[in-house]
């Protein structure tokens, strides 16, 4: 199968151009440059802005799926640039739409998020949780998914992806990246909102590519979340020095309005498409982040 990535460059989309072609599919990119990070086994990229339909209609030529990935991801940014996120995160998938052939109609697998949920009381949280997002990214996330599920001629599947980490990870951005970086010397404290007793659910990147590779045969329309290993911020500090060797020093600033737990119920993925992580241990994940965060 060809299958065109969208945001191929990026620290998901990456991992979902290995697995995809270790598969034995043949990739293609959709990316802001031309310039393929080294060892990445893409063939033709297509080079533009995921909002201009008219890159999109270039970019599907022949292609059998899309998994499209390109996204603006920071939810406390989306605040600050709310018309930001809109324009790409809906706009993308509104060009996207409107360049799909007439006559064929590929399969379509959107990355959505987490965040779509907002802050649930009812956890783990199913794909059933009525939505309910706190901000601007969650918010365009899920009208994207909308829009693509609204139509009955679009073969549309949605994976609502919860935190990656792993190989790869170095946006300080993230706690697991924003950690390593203290323990590599980059910075002299970790400075952390409220006493670090927050859990969020985190899934290795490669587990994450894997239920993208696996939704390119699951029945149209699907929703699914994709999570794996629940882990309170103070659990990854301690991993973290475990792994690495190395005190993390930490500052307890005051804490901030939000969920005390936001943990996926995966059930449905591993049922239907028989998903399982196989990486996503906290260990493991903090591990190979490290490789990278220590590499850089």
């Amino acid at each position: 199968m060809r299958v065109l990535v969208s945001g191929a460059f990026g620290f998901v989309g990456r991992a979902v151009v290995r697995r995809l072609a270790a598969d034995g599919h043949e990739v293609w990119a959709l990316a802001r440059r031309a310039e393929v990070p080294e060892g990445l086994p893409v063939g033709r990229v297509a080079v533009g802005d995921v909002r201009d339909a008219a890159v999109w209609q270039a970019a599907l030529a022949e292609v059998d799926a899309v998994c499209h990935l390109a996204a603006l991801t920071r939810g406390r940014e989306s605040v600050e640039r709310p018309q930001s996120h809109w324009e790409v995160n809906l706009g993308g998938m509104e060009a996207l739409l409107a360049a799909l052939p007439a006559d064929r109609r590929p399969r379509v697998v959107f990355g959505s998020t987490a965040a779509v949920y907002g802050a649930p009381e009812r956890q783990p949280i199913g794909e059933d949780a009525p939505p309910a997002p706190g901000n601007p990214y969650g918010e365009s996330k899920l009208a994207a998914e909308r829009l693509l599920l609204a139509d009955a001629a679009v073969d549309g599947v949605v994976l609502r992806c919860f935190n990656a980490a792993g190989t790869g990870d170095v946006d300080e951005a993230r706690i697991i990246p924003k950690a390593l970086a203290v323990a590599a010397g980059r910075h002299p404290r970790l400075e952390l909102n409220g006493d670090g007793s927050v859990v969020r659910d985190f899934v290795h990147v490669d587990d994450m590519a894997a239920a993208y590779a696996l939704a390119l045969a699951a029945p149209t329309g699907r929703v699914y979340n994709v999570g794996a290993t629940p882990a309170s911020v103070r659990e990854i500090v301690a991993t973290a020095e475990r792994v690495t060797g190395r005190r993390i020093p930490v500052v307890h600033r005051p804490a901030v309005a939000e969920a005390p737990r936001l943990v996926a119920d995966t059930s449905l993925i591993r049922r239907e498409l028989d998903w399982r992580p196989v990486r996503s241990d906290l260990d493991t994940m903090i591990r190979d982040a490290w490789r990278s965060v220590a590499a850089g």
